[in-house]
């Protein structure tokens, strides 16, 4: 397969011109993955949509980067493992949980290790997680609303973790501090 390009705003198809600049505007500089989806404004579109979408659910932040690195840790995603381990430090989510994600291991908060075993579920199963994984997720106080909402990060990001294992995408110096390896 051909290399996929690594797109600006002067040298994006037109129709993604307009994602690329406000993704600039948002995070101050455009991640090589958003760069990269503007060659198919479609995989663009549906990409910020969907972070747009998971922004506004009802988990708090740290149990959206928990959704978030646990698909990625699972899809083997380094550049999104990066990436995310990078925003929950922004975002404030604890040291020892981002540590913890990023190496696969148990979460002392058993909320949040209810949701990270649900996720990992969810990718590894192909959306058939084990009944204990979602008696666990609903004894930790998950709603079925919630359920759905993790659906919606899984999606997001299979999306971002498939493009980036086609396209090798090279990792942004944003989130070199971060870097991992699956």
């Amino acid at each position: 397969m051909a290399t996929f390009p690594i797109h600006s705003l002067d040298t994006a198809p037109d129709a993604s011109k307009p994602i690329l600049a406000a993704v600039q505007k948002s995070f101050g500089f455009v991640p090589n993955l958003i760069r990269i989806l503007a060659e198919a404004p479609a995989a663009a579109e549906a990409y910020t949509t969907l972070m747009d979408i998971f922004a506004r659910t009802s988990l708090t932040e740290s149990e959206k980067q928990t959704v978030i690195l646990s698909a990625s840790y699972v899809n083997k995603c380094e550049y999104c493992m990066a990436a995310h381990s990078t925003a929950a430090a922004m975002q404030k989510v604890p040291a020892e949980v981002i540590e913890a994600l990023r190496n696969g291991t148990p979460l002392e908060d058993p909320r949040l290790e209810a949701l990270a075993r649900l996720t990992r579920e969810i990718v590894e199963t192909r959306g058939w997680p084990s009944d204990a994984a979602k008696s666990a997720f609903t004894a930790a106080g998950f709603t079925p609303a919630q359920y759905l909402e993790v659906v919606v990060g899984v999606t997001m990001k299979t999306l971002s973790n498939y493009v980036n294992h086609a396209a090798d995408t090279p990792l942004d110096s944003a989130f070199s501090a971060q870097e991992w390896a699956a």
